[in-house]
């Protein structure tokens, strides 16, 4: 392979499931790295990243709901 050849293909990276959960787990408090934030819309697909958001999203309401109630049913608030 000659050099022009190797710098016109692209390299392929794939985002493993642990590196997407990582990611989405860190932009959901505010703390990704920018090398992470590059490295995920360069080489994520936005459908993943949204499916993972929406999951998070709706645990973290679970767990409110589920904190606030065992709360009101150890105050005997009803």
């Amino acid at each position: 392979m000659t050099e022009s050849t190797e710098n016109n293909e692209e390299e392929i990276v794939v985002i493993t499931f642990w590196q997407l959960l990582k990611s989405t787990l860190s932009a959901f408090i505010g703390v990704q790295s920018n090398a992470n934030r590059e490295r995920d819309f360069k080489h994520g697909k936005v459908f993943h990243f949204i499916g993972i958001g929406l999951l998070f999203g709706l645990l973290f309401i679970c767990t409110i709901v589920t904190v606030v109630q065992i709360v009101m049913h150890v105050t005997g608030s009803n």
